[in-house]
């Protein structure tokens, strides 16, 4: 199962449109889909793929007990492609607790599926950055816009500092070095990390290989929303040089995605581009994300 969290850094720039779309994509190719929407906050995926009514799904999971997980699973319409909705009218859904979130992530790698697609709430939260980390090659999302590449390349650096917390021991020399600039007023915000990695391995080689090992499997894909031209694409090219130089991560471009009008009327009509209008400019673009990543999902 090759397990694809889509986040961003803020809301707004597509991440649901992708996650729907493209899970049809890949249901269309013959693959087995399911996708969950764990914008636990605010659910509302399946108004996307035209489902109306739903009563269940990942907060009756949580909140009621004795509720089977095999219940809030839902069929589509669409050959190939099940759903579990969020449910966001339990109270507290958006806001897990360690045992609830390793309980539904348990749930989710039981999945028997080609494809795991997970539509997380915007921001880094987290749970939202734990369930984008599941996978080695989570999708991140963002436009154009200045203050969505700022807020992308910060949900990247939570990301890392995650990964960095969670390779270490609380009682190592690396941890104390991580909270030192973390109670520094400033510091995680100018913080280089090829700089602070060098300081650690100098400091606590042991936990410099630990880190090096989680760091190493990280490598997420992005995708560029809401182009208005060509052009645009060049942001894409300013933020993946950021995160290789101050990050020290490679954020290898997935692909990208133009505006496309035809979104709101297809949402209007409760259907997703993809099969509202399938040889529109944003419904090939989609097509093509999904071609990269059947291509290297293969044998």
């Amino acid at each position: 199962m090759v397990i694809l969290p889509i986040g961003s850094g803020k809301g707004g720039v597509g991440k649901s449109l992708l996650a729907a779309n493209l899970s049809i994509a890949l249901a269309e190719a013959g693959r087995r889909v399911v996708l969950a929407d764990l914008d636990l906050g605010a659910s509302n995926l399946h108004t996307m793929l035209g489902i109306r009514g739903v009563s269940e799904g990942i907060g009756t999971l949580l909140a009621v007990p004795r509720t089977a997980f095999a219940d809030i699973l839902l069929p589509t319409e669409y050959a190939g492609l099940l759903f579990i909705p969020g449910d966001a009218e339990v109270p507290g859904a958006a806001n897990l607790k360690p045992g609830q979130r390793k309980r539904l992530v348990r749930h989710l790698q039981s999945l028997d599926c080609d494809f795991l697609v997970l539509d997380l709430g915007p921001g880094s939260a987290a749970a939202t950055l734990d369930f984008f980390l599941l996978a080695g090659s989570g999708i991140l999302i963002t436009t154009p816009a200045l203050t969505a590449i700022l807020n992308a390349y910060l949900f990247l650096k939570n990301a890392i500092f995650r990964l960095m917390y969670a390779a270490i021991d609380s009682e190592s020399r690396a941890y104390a070095i991580l909270e030192s600039l973390r109670k520094e007023s400033g510091a995680l915000q100018r913080a280089y990390v090829p700089r602070i990695l060098a300081r650690i391995a100098e400091e606590d080689a042991e936990s410099a290989r630990a880190i090096a090992a989680q760091l190493g499997r990280f490598r997420p894909l992005l995708v560029m929303n809401m182009l208005e031209q060509p052009g645009d694409a060049d942001r894409a090219d300013r933020l993946q040089r950021s995160a290789r130089e101050y990050l020290g991560v490679e954020l290898a471009s997935l692909g990208v995605m133009y505006r496309d009008d035809l979104q709101s009327l297809a949402l209007g009509s409760r259907l997703p581009l993809i099969r509202y209008k399938p040889q529109s400019v944003l419904s090939q673009d989609v097509y093509r994300i999904a071609e990269k990543l059947l291509a290297g999902s293969g044998p």
